[in-house]
């Protein structure tokens, strides 16, 4: 019998495992759901207690009809939020009232106030996260725990990633990942240290003079075996065998490129590649041998996806989620999304079906948005600005009310994410972080009409791998390396990965038309941006 490898990728809303042979061959998954609090306050919270239920009952479910005897690692991956971890237990990080609710959510911009005074300081650490830090990212948020939840700073016995905290449940080791310190807490991997400096100036002094054991002191590279394997608790809850070797994890959007990006059969090295994360958000992945400072996009960070190489992280604070939004917006979105049910389809499949029907291919369907623009920031701009303060704009619509005049809107917005992730190539490319394929992963990417209208709107040729789950697969590459079944990550990065389809840009008209298009983007984002800076000017 062949061993088996599991990944586990816990998302904003779910967690889901998957089960992997040697080859990469995915054998079954399941999922479960995860609430999630919001307010519209940017309050963003979860509860690791059922994070951590979800992803046992996740990995049980999807071990029904295998040998757990048969399994031989298992890795993880895990949205980049911050778990907030007392003696006893998780601690309450914004009510009192919902002591369970001990996650920060990524997405959560409670801490864009302490980002900005932290940018302000322009200390050298800021350097290798694109010269401006995110509110989306750790030192920010917390920040905002000590001066806002003072008692529950000072209570926490750690502050984990999710991902590191996930690894902790199922090992009992404190180590943590250098791809979650690096990217998000400003570990500067490359010097194998944080710089109290930085913590001092920017008030968490007291993480530095505590050597930072609260947020890491042991930091190791992904796919380390961590501890003895699996405890005989977590292996209990997830019907696993003690001992079955745990790895260190990755960033779920990192996971997704370590499964694509040098897949067997590409049209070049993982270096050649950037990797496309096209989920509720999108991350792009970018490797490199020397490190490459690129304006607005977070690094260049050593060894975060692949040990021994740079990275660069851009991508779009919403993605998915910013099409799920803007659509909402449409007086026929419920019509759609009842027709969407009869169909047995998610509602943006659907929509995409019909710009195929309607348009007749990719370039077709591009037309029906002739009169539409969306820059769809709803949730700021990640990369290349990183202005969490950006907002969409939504330009040309029309009193349409009909179902057609829906797909047009969800056109629109599909496009805007598809010029955004072309702003981010061509800001690389000038900064020496040049790639020359796009791997696309996520839920969101899945569709023919969304590959095609990235190739045709970048001018890039967009693979995609077999593997339907390549962010579960990145996650399994991990344990199958903390197993042993491989010397190092590059060799299971090729060995379990394929390119099975590829979409080549159509050029001519359609090119001109996407180019054009591109233009008018550019131009609202700039009057966008210079409005705002007018309007602040006006108010002091």
């Amino acid at each position: 019998m062949t061993d088996l490898f599991i990944g586990v990728d816990v998302g904003t809303g779910s967690a889901r495992a998957g089960v992997f042979d040697r080859a990469g061959a995915l054998l079954a998954t399941a999922k479960r759901d995860i609430a999630m609090h919001r307010d519209d306050a940017g309050f963003v919270e979860q509860s690791s207690a059922q994070v951590w239920d979800t992803v046992c009952a996740s990995v049980h479910a999807a071990m029904a009809d295998f040998d757990a005897a048969r399994v031989k690692g298992i890795g993880f991956d895990a949205t980049c939020s911050l778990v907030v971890m007392g003696p006893e237990g998780g601690l309450p990080v914004g009510d009192d009232a919902a002591p369970e609710r001990d996650i920060i959510v990524w997405m959560d911009h409670r801490a864009t106030e302490q980002a900005a005074r932290i940018n302000a300081g322009q200390h050298d650490v800021l350097k290798y996260v694109g010269g401006r830090i995110s509110p989306e990212m750790q030192t920010p948020k917390l920040l905002w725990l000590r001066e806002n939840r003072p008692a529950i700073y000072a209570a926490a016995e750690h502050f984990f990633d999710l991902t590191d905290f996930l690894t902790w449940k199922a090992s009992g080791a404190l180590d943590r990942s250098s791809c979650t310190l690096t990217c998000k807490w400003t570990y500067l991997a490359h010097e194998g240290r944080f710089d109290p400096d930085y913590f001092h100036a920017i008030g968490l002094g007291d993480l530095a003079e505590q050597s930072f054991a609260r947020i890491g002191a042991s930091v190791v590279t992904p796919g380390t075996a961590l501890g003895q394997g699996l405890t005989e608790a977590a292996a209990a809850q997830m019907g696993l065998r003690p001992g079955t070797a745990v790895a260190a994890g990755l960033i779920d959007a990192h996971a997704g490129g370590i499964g694509t990006v040098a897949a067997e059969g590409g049209t070049g090295t993982a270096s050649d590649c950037l990797g496309y994360v096209f989920g509720t958000s999108s991350c792009t992945m970018t490797t490199t041998a020397e490190p490459a400072f690129v304006p607005g996009v977070w690094g260049p960070y050593y060894s975060a996806m692949i040990p021994g190489m740079w990275l660069n992280e851009g991508g779009q604070s919403a993605a998915g989620a910013a099409l799920a939004h803007l659509v909402t917006l449409h007086p026929a979105h419920a019509e759609a999304e009842r027709m969407a049910r009869a169909e047995g389809k998610a509602l943006m499949p659907f929509l995409a079906d019909r710009a195929l029907a309607l348009g007749g291919d990719a370039g077709g369907a591009l037309r029906l948005a002739d009169d539409l623009h969306v820059v769809p920031e709803f949730l700021g701009n990640r990369a290349p600005f990183a202005d969490p303060e950006a907002r969409a704009i939504l330009v040309g619509q029309g009193m349409e009310q009909g179902l057609d005049a829906l797909v047009a809107l969800y056109v629109a917005g599909l496009c805007g994410l598809c010029y955004g992730l072309r702003q981010i190539i061509e800001t690389q490319d000038a900064n020496g972080a040049p790639t020359r394929t796009i791997s696309v992963s996520g839920g969101a990417g899945a569709h023919p009409l969304t590959r095609q209208m990235l190739a045709d709107a970048t001018g890039r040729a967009v693979e995609i791998t077999d593997c339907e789950e390549p962010v579960l697969l990145g996650s399994a590459m991990l344990g199958a390396v903390a197993a042993g079944a491989f010397a190092t990550l590059p060799e299971a990065m090729t060995a379990m990965s394929r390119v099975a389809t590829r979409s080549a840009p159509s050029g001519g008209r359609t090119a001109r038309l996407h180019g054009a298009r591109y233009d008018t983007f550019l131009a609202f984002q700039t009057l966008a941006r210079e409005s705002r800076v007018r309007m602040a000017e006006l108010t002091d």
